[in-house]
């Protein structure tokens, strides 16, 4: 060789060189894979001057076609077939055939063989297809397509065969030289290096994706627990000064009347009338503040799970109809007139009786009755109506009140809300009696609804689905006639307080009350007295039950005085059996008290 010659092939080995540092350089610019794959093949072109360069890829997700699920007839998986095809492409003119975004299912034959050569990083050639034997060497996607000569270099990525870069000569034969052949594979080599660091660089932008996007999610979550937790302390901000009111006020006229009361002498006594007066608005506002400590109680526990129903059969109709007397005097003196509507065989002696428990029903009744008349105008009207299936009852209070604007109605089931604050200084309430009677329907696994035009009035709709009792339930609901005289009653009770108010409340009416403070005291004379029924404070209610089973000859019924509402003794009544009740304290209606200890004797 002329040292010309070989001056002249340095020079082209220089240059190729730096061609392929130049198109090295231009891969590297980017990191995004379609920037990078357009880059190259646009450069390899231009370097190697082939007429078309393409690059086959590997593995690609077939386009989704639609599928008509009404005519599937059997279920079927749904796959994703992965093709091979042409991805990308680069001409030297227009004439030249494009082959890009051929996509095919599978290799020319022979498939198997090629496939094993360009994943061990075989490059193949060939310089006339027309004039070639043997086609195993070369690899022609869907045809000729006009080439005549051929370079194929596999892209290896990490080890996997990703794709092939593909030289065409399509005008004329060419011989691949050498150097074409490893400038090709270097590029090959550079350009899965690129596909690799741009993979893991997609993965890492999806990763800061995910991230930002649970940051987001994160401190919305934050925002929320923040703005909640102000809602809270809002919401606790006015229950306080609500409550303040709400017991502040009752509890100051209480004090007020009876320093009057106290005040007087014998010299200058106070009217017959006016102590009366005084007296009577004293128990009234004794009540109001019952009520609402009694509303708390029960609506924490409900929330709190601990709360369990008293199922009985009772008339619709009667509780109905008591519960509109108990507000005939707070109507009149609005002058609104009360109705009730009953329908649907909810009426009279015909009427079904009803599973439920009768006074969670009634305090239901009693808390949307008494909002309606608190809100009704003064000449307005409230009507109930009733009616009833076998399997469901509707309870629906209507009235001619001031209406619930629309906005304002998701919160009203939400505790210590009145929906306008002005309200406040208008009406007396602490926003817990819709919220309480949500609860009570949903214990019921009933639901409540209203509608409502603001100046126009509002209506709520009970429903509830009749309860399933055991037989303990069966029992004690069957009502008895009231009741039978100088009866002797054990009252076991060591709050000498609440023991003188039992006492004088039976003794007038002809009951023989006997009072025990201590459990082994009422065992050392339980058969001397063989008492007609047993009142006990719900304390004592275990041990003298024990004793009671084993060495008593006749089970008396069972009165248990009780705190709060009295469910945490109802598991154990019944376990009982027999004739049982529980008395709330403090007796509020004592009349409603003597016919229960009539009821619960007759019983016997």
């Amino acid at each position: 060789m002329s040292s010309s010659s070989f001056e002249e092939e340095l020079r082209q080995q220089v240059e190729q060189e730096r061609l392929i540092n130049q198109v090295t350089t231009l891969i590297r610019q980017s990191l995004e894979l379609p920037v990078i794959l357009e880059t190259a093949v646009q450069e390899v072109r231009k370097l190697l001057k082939a007429d078309r360069l393409i690059i086959y890829q590997f593995n690609i997700a077939a386009p989704a076609c639609p599928v008509d699920f009404d005519q599937l007839t059997t279920a079927v998986p749904i796959t994703v077939p992965q093709l091979d095809g042409i991805t990308y492409e680069s001409r030297a003119h227009d004439r030249i055939p494009s082959v890009l975004h051929r996509i095919e299912d599978g290799w020319q034959l022979p498939a198997t063989e090629l496939r094993n050569k360009y994943q061990s990083g075989q490059s193949c050639s060939i310089t006339d297809t027309s004039n070639s034997a043997n086609t195993s060497v070369y690899f022609l996607p869907l045809g000729s397509d006009s080439v005549r000569s051929e370079l194929v270099t596999p892209i290896l990525v990490q080890g996997n065969l990703w794709g092939l870069l593909i030289a065409h000569q399509c005008e004329h034969p060419r011989q691949w030289l050498t150097q074409d052949c490893a400038c090709l594979e270097r590029l090959a080599d550079n350009l899965a290096i690129a596909i690799h660091q741009a993979s893991l660089y997609a993965e890492l932008q999806q990763q800061k994706a995910t991230l930002e996007q649970q940051v987001i999610e994160r401190t919305q979550h934050l925002r929320d627990a923040l703005y909640a937790a102000q809602s809270a302390d809002q919401a606790k901000s006015e229950f306080l000064a609500t409550m303040s009111h709400e017991l502040r006020t009752p509890l100051t006229c209480v004090i007020g009347m009876a320093a009057t009361l106290l005040r007087q002498t014998p010299e200058t006594p106070l009217p017959p009338e006016k102590q009366k007066a005084y007296l009577q608005i004293i128990r009234d506002r004794g009540e109001h503040l019952l009520l609402l400590i009694n509303d708390m109680l029960e609506l924490s526990r409900l929330e709190t799970g601990r709360t369990i129903l008293d199922i009985r059969e009772f008339s619709l109709f009667d509780l109905a109809s008591q519960t509109l007397r108990q507000l005939q005097d707070q109507a009149q003196k609005k002058q609104i007139m009360l109705f009730l509507k009953c329908t649907n065989g909810a009426n009279g002696d015909k009427a079904p009786r009803f599973l439920a428990d009768p006074r969670r029903v009634q305090q239901i009744l009693l808390n949307l009755l008494s909002n309606a008349v608190k809100f009704t105008p003064d000449g307005g009207t409230v009507t109930l109506r009733v009616w009833q299936t076998a399997d469901i009852a509707t309870l629906q209070v209507e009235d001619t009140g001031i209406g619930i604007p629309e906005d304002q109605r998701p919160l009203l089931f939400q505790k210590f809300q009145q929906l306008d604050p002005s309200h406040r200084r208008n009406y007396e309430g602490t926003g817990l009696g819709l919220a309480l009677t949500k609860r009570l329907v949903e214990l019921h696994d009933g639901s409540i609804s209203v509608t409502s035009k603001v100046g126009e009035g509002s209506t709520f709709t009970v429903q509830l689905p009749s309860q399933v009792r055991s037989a303990l339930d069966y029992v004690r609901s069957q009502e008895q006639p009231l009741p039978v005289l100088h009866q002797r009653i054990l009252l076991i009770e060591s709050d000498e307080e609440m023991a003188h108010v039992v006492c004088d409340l039976l003794n007038p009416a002809e009951y023989q009350v006997v009072w025990m403070t201590e459990t082994d005291l009422a065992k050392q004379n339980f058969q001397i007295l063989q008492p007609h029924a047993v009142i006990i404070a719900g304390s004592m209610l275990l041990e003298f039950w024990s004793w009671l089973v084993q060495e008593a000859t006749a089970l008396p019924p069972l009165l248990v005085i009780s705190l709060g509402d009295g469910d945490h003794h109802r598991a154990d009544l019944s376990l009982m059996g027999l004739s049982t009740d529980i008395l709330v304290q403090p007796i509020s209606q004592p009349d409603a008290f003597i016919d229960r200890v009539a009821s619960l004797i007759t019983r016997e």
